[in-house]
């Protein structure tokens, strides 16, 4: 924006103690410095007044596009992450992964010694050995009640009793499957990634018991297991930014580990309360890692582009508060400058954007417009 030369502020000085001596003179004898006139809400200066040289104005300008940037950190994506824990209480008896590892859906991690699971393991086989117990039962009932040896009565208790021990071989079996055991009652319970991924986490060691009770509340994960060449974005935006984020959009992803370099996310979801601690929203993004360089924890700046807010631009030493309203002092014709209210809407880098009051192309006060303000007021309220 340009400037228009101006004294400095001794001169400014000097100045307002010449308008005094001018109005206060020596028995009303004449001053040679020439005093402004203020009619209202405008002040005009003498062409040859030297208080000119301390204003400077500056050129009212249509808004440009803006960027915004948030903070954030890369965090793993939980749609492509499992955290397991041990469902039994047992003793850590082999660990077959490390960070790092590329594992398949199903590979073990490790391998605890489980009496908890070796019952799981035992009440399976006695199922097993119960239901074959009472298929040849019903089989032999309903010989005899064929031939009338036996009533009806025991039929009905034989089959009551198969789909009854039935049920309960179904419910061991199914549970044991759910774990991954074999036949065997061997109490060797093995614990396997559900998905295929890398693994990026162990908190694990040799020997160590371990109670599923224990591993409540914010206790870490034995293993964590996540796809890293997918990532989640998570930002904290102000409510002065919840307009301008959507699902959908594109924002540029930038860390201090690639100077220069930016990567595209898209925004999934934004939050639907603020955080009543930092008054900030979350929101959440994802973007594409392929190569594995950026990190999961690591912080970063997202920014984007947003487009020209209705209105004007002006330089926010410009505005200035009396009372309740904001106003600027406009500059209709050299010397003659006139108040005007405004409405600004926002503020960044030190230009303020005014949605009503100003056009284009006019010029405002940017230096003495509290100094023309004291001149107003010096005559009454306006």
């Amino acid at each position: 924006m340009r400037r228009t030369p101006g004294a400095t502020r001794p001169a400014l000085t000097a100045a307002l103690v010449l308008a005094l001596a001018a109005g206060c003179g020596d028995g009303g004898r004449l001053n040679d410095t020439p005093t402004p006139t203020v009619d209202g809400t405008k002040v005009v200066f003498p062409s040859d007044s030297k208080q000119l040289g301390a204003v400077g104005t500056a050129e009212v300008i249509p808004p440009t596009a803006g960027v915004v940037r948030l903070p954030g950190r890369l965090v793993w994506d939980e749609e492509r992450t499992v955290r397991l824990f041990p469902p039994f209480a047992g003793r850590v008896a082999k660990i077959l992964a490390k960070p790092g590892d590329a594992v398949k859906a199903g590979q073990p991690l490790a391998q605890l010694s489980s009496p908890d699971f070796g019952q799981v393991q035992s009440d399976a086989r006695k199922s097993a050995t119960d239901l074959a117990l009472a298929e040849k039962n019903l089989a032999r009932v309903r010989e005899l009640v064929a031939n009338d040896v036996a009533p009806k009565k025991d039929l009905q208790t034989a089959e009551a009793e198969y789909a009854r021990v039935r049920a309960e071989h179904s419910r061991t079996q199914e549970r044991l499957r759910l774990y991954g055991g074999g036949e065997a009652v061997d109490s060797a319970f093995a614990l396997r990634s559900p998905i295929a991924g890398t693994v990026v986490e162990r908190n694990i060691n040799p020997g160590q018991e371990l109670r599923p009770d224990a591993m409540a509340g914010n206790a870490p994960a034995l293993f964590v297991v996540t796809d890293p060449t997918r990532l989640w974005l998570q930002l904290d935006a102000t409510e002065r930014e919840l307009g301008l984020l959507r699902p959908g959009m594109t924002v540029r992803v930038a860390t201090s580990a690639f100077p220069g370099e930016t990567f595209d996310a898209r925004i999934d979801a934004v939050s639907d309360f603020i955080d009543p601690q930092t008054r900030t929203i979350r929101v959440r993004g994802s973007l594409a890692n392929a190569e594995r360089r950026l990190k999961g924890e690591m912080f970063v700046n997202a920014e984007f582009n947003v487009p020209p807010r209705p209105g004007v631009a002006v330089p926010a030493k410009a505005v200035f508060l009396a009372g309740a309203k904001h106003f600027v002092f406009v500059e209709e014709a050299p010397g003659k400058f006139v108040r005007v209210e405004v409405k600004p809407e926002t503020e960044a880098g030190g230009v303020v954007i005014v949605a009503q009051g100003l056009a284009v192309g006019q010029k405002v006060v940017i230096d003495g417009a509290l100094f023309l303000q004291q001149l107003i007021q010096s005559k009454g309220p306006v």
